[in-house]
């Protein structure tokens, strides 16, 4: 059965691209079949991983009524597909506002047959719009990435009403997958601070691995790879990796990825 995880946070720059890439990735190279669908405007998961320019994109499957099966494209990378996003995109929410049943439309595509994808992952808007909406109401669960940085948590409370509105009107099934904590410096007390205040809050549902910075993790999407085939040797592959194993076990154990690639 497939699992559907919204990667959200409406508060922009905390590693939500990345780690959309870079964890599907990852999941892929352990041979499950992951889909990765890029509901932001920006199509920055698009261009990360190669598609710079697609004809047909996320918008046609809201939008025009196409199927998955039409819109899907295939990456470079095994086991590793992509819905890519476009210029489109931009007025999806104004169109989708006077459609009936507007909230369930990326639901529909994505539930609507056996797609025969282990996983799929939605790279979220940093925002909380129609687009992020469809997205919460599709998915099973939703993993949180938040920056090591004084304004963390600003702006969480706001997702998190959002995340029970949804559970209340729209997905009741709707669940916190995990919280990450990203562009982690171990050298700054500020960044323990907010681990600690992280974890308060959320408990366990905050992930062991935590990603560090890394300048290999920038870099990957200049040369359109995730991380773990740009320099799988490299600390943001070995954090990624780790976070792989940790999603895999927390959803089908006894499973674990060694970084022995190229």
């Amino acid at each position: 059965m497939t699992k559907i995880v919204a990667i959200a946070n409406q508060k922009g720059g905390v590693g939500k691209t990345t780690t959309a890439i870079n964890l599907s990735a990852s999941i892929a190279a352990t041979e499950h079949k992951v889909l990765l669908v890029d509901i932001d405007p920006q199509a920055n998961s698009s261009s990360g991983i190669g598609i710079f320019k697609s004809d047909i994109s996320v918008y046609d499957l809201l939008i025009e009524r196409l199927e998955l099966t039409d819109v899907v494209r295939k990456t470079d990378f095994d086991y590793f597909d992509l819905v890519p996003s476009n210029i489109n995109l931009v007025g999806a929410e104004v169109e989708l506002v006077d459609l009936p049943n507007r909230e369930n439309k990326l639901r529909q595509k994505l539930r609507s047959e056996n797609i025969g994808y282990d996983y799929i992952f939605i790279d979220c808007p940093p925002s909380l719009g129609l687009l992020t909406l469809n997205a919460l109401t599709a998915a099973d669960s939703v993993l949180i990435p938040v920056q090591s940085e004084y304004f963390a948590l600003e702006g969480l409370g706001q997702l998190l009403n959002t995340i029970h509105l949804v559970q209340k009107k729209l997905n009741p099934d709707l669940s916190i997958e995990g919280v990450l904590l990203t562009m982690f410096d171990r050298r700054l007390r500020l960044s323990q601070q907010v681990l600690e205040e992280v974890s308060n809050y959320f408990g366990e549902k905050v992930y062991k691995t935590i990603i560090q910075r890394n300048v290999r993790i920038s870099e990957s999407p200049s040369h359109a790879k995730p991380v773990i085939m740009y320099d799988a040797l490299s600390t943001g592959a070995e954090n990624y990796i780790a976070l792989a194993n940790e999603f895999l076990e927390r959803n089908s154990p006894k499973i674990n990825i060694t970084n022995e690639q190229n």
